[in-house]
């Protein structure tokens, strides 16, 4: 497209107009709300999506439609940059405005204005590739990006019903093609090829594991995960359960890694089919989340969470990277957590390697990982991955072991890199990579969990009148606005043997949600309450949810 065909964009324009009174913003995850009222945001995605690809001349860029852990009803569409990372954050602002555009003419306006203030060579190509989740409201909003693809006149390539993961990892694997940074083939063969084999190099020789289970959430997760385990063969048993993606209603309904981390118990499919002892794991409804969990011998649930995933990753690494003589100034291995990391891990973390804690939201992970050689980064609620720097890869290929062992440490490295999906959070590679390192430690679930004790917490949700009035700092650990509102939950925080409690705004639901901390379960769950009960009376919440109703 030579030039912007303003009339072609406002006539496709006009098919999604926005809905009145509704306030669209581009948030941790991208856009999210209600599926039914998202098409005029994804067709306008479209358009965005295309600038994004031009000003980067014609790198390809990735569009995903999906809401993850929500309820069936939502949806959500997020853009993702060149290398397979989240949208530059500067863009996040462009992409609200863009959506709030209240009529056709406006938009166009608004596309016309950031055309310029970006020096948009409207002339250049643009690629753009896509997929969706499983949700009842995907293929309309598929519908609605099309059309704002073909309306600023960009090369789409449909990559149909995929996880999240998925389409980061086609993404990067599409701009890398035919460099010396290669990421892959872009293709589920190539993901699947490159997921399995650094696996199975990886587990040879080892015992193989008891059938582990997987709750796929009954979301996009179940189909690709039935895939891999045809390439996996007879390297790891794995039985898939909550699989009904068709089953209207199901999706992440009393299952999935957000419904196991919330309610610290097992999805009620599983009763009666986890035996004690055995591991089972849960993905989410796009399946970039993971969390872990066994019964004991009296059948009591306990939950492994990205906390400990963290833990159990980032020491095994460290482990390898001494044994393969890589450790010295050059090779720093770290560890990022959020403020919701439980106080014990961070404790464990921080007396082995370098730890530091950065805002809620992947994207500050990430950033904040690419600075060490081997960063780890994994929320508590399971999302996570391990970043090998260029620098590290390139030292890994290049040294030279003087010993069997070393040169053993150093193999089981380089497989690490083709095994972790790098671009993002990805149940499925984090699944195996647990699976890696309980196989070289000989861990069951239990040891796994003995490396440390959680400190007992409580994550309760309050809904406000208005999430942004509430601002934070020191990595949203402490509140800055409403002003007098830190200085109440200080107050109450000290009156608890071990206590610990921040606030902070949602990134993706209307909510503000209260995290705390204690040495005994009633004293946190009574501190948890008393600060919930603090937020909603300091700033006034909707009558029908106050904090004891949640």
């Amino acid at each position: 497209m030579s030039s912007l065909d303003v009339d072609a964009i406002i006539a496709h324009a006009d098919q999604y107009p926005k809905p009145a009174g509704v306030h669209f913003q581009y948030g941790t995850a991208g856009f999210r709300t209600r599926g039914d009222i998202l098409e005029s945001v994804v067709f306008r995605v479209g358009v965005l999506a295309a600038l994004r690809s031009k000003k980067l001349d014609g790198k390809t860029i990735g569009v995903m439609i999906t809401a993850s852990h929500n309820p069936e009803h939502d949806n959500g569409v997020k853009l993702v940059d060149p290398r397979g990372e989240m949208l530059e954050a500067a863009w996040e602002i462009h992409a609200t405005t863009l959506a709030n555009a209240q009529t056709s003419q406006e938009f166009v306006q608004t596309v016309q204005t950031l055309i310029s203030a970006a020096n948009i060579d409207i002339t250049k190509p643009a690629n753009v590739v896509y997929a969706r989740d499983t949700r009842p409201t995907g293929p309309a909003l598929v519908a609605a990006l099309e059309l704002g693809l073909k309306a600023i006149g960009a090369q789409g390539r449909n990559e149909g019903v995929q996880t999240t993961p998925v389409l980061h990892y086609f993404v990067r694997c599409i701009n890398s093609k035919g460099t010396k940074d290669s990421y892959g083939d872009d293709s589920v063969d190539g993901y699947m090829k490159k997921l399995s084999e650094s696996f199975k190099s990886l587990v040879a020789g080892k015992t193989r594991p008891e059938p582990l289970i997987i709750d796929c959430a009954n979301g996009v997760g179940a189909p690709t995960a039935e895939i891999l385990v045809k390439y996996l063969g007879e390297s790891i048993p794995l039985i898939l359960h909550n699989t009904a993606i068709s089953t209207k209603g199901a999706l992440n309904y009393e299952c999935g890694a957000d419904y196991v981390k919330t309610q610290q118990r097992l999805p009620p499919s599983l009763n009666g089919v986890l035996k004690p002892g055995q591991r089972a794991c849960s993905l989410d409804g796009d399946a970039d989340r993971l969390i872990y969990y066994y019964l004991d011998e009296r059948g009591h649930f306990h939950m492994l969470d990205g906390d400990k995933i963290a833990a159990l990753v980032a020491a095994f690494i460290i482990d390898l990277v001494n044994l393969a003589g890589l450790s010295g100034d050059d090779f720093k291995v770290g560890v990022v957590q959020t403020a919701y990391a439980n106080g014990s891990s961070t404790k464990y973390l921080a007396d082995r390697m370098p730890v530091k804690c950065v805002p809620t939201g992947v994207k500050h992970l990430h950033h904040a990982a690419e600075h060490y050689s081997v960063g780890v980064y994994f929320e508590a609620n399971g999302h996570g991955t391990v970043l090998f720097s260029p620098s590290a890869v390139e030292a890994m290929k290049s040294h030279k072991p003087s010993t069997p062992a070393q040169a053993s440490a150093l193999q089981h490295l380089i497989n690490l890199t083709e095994l972790i999906n790098q671009t993002v959070g990805d149940a499925l590679s984090d699944m195996l990579l647990v699976e890696v390192v309980l196989a070289h430690r000989s861990f069951t679930g239990a040891e796994w969990n003995s490396l440390y004790n959680d400190l007992p917490n409580r994550l309760v949700k309050v809904v406000v009148k208005d999430r942004n009035i509430f601002k934070t700092e020191d990595a949203e650990r402490r509140l800055v606005s409403p002003v007098g509102l830190q200085e109440k939950v200080d107050e109450l925080v000290r009156k608890y043997d071990g206590g610990r409690s921040f606030v902070r705004p949602s990134g993706t639901e209307d909510v503000v949600r209260v995290y705390a901390e204690a040495t005994s379960r009633p004293q946190t769950d009574e501190l948890a309450l008393k600060v919930a009960q603090l937020v909603y009376d300091f700033t006034g919440g909707d009558p029908m949810k106050r904090p004891e109703s949640l």
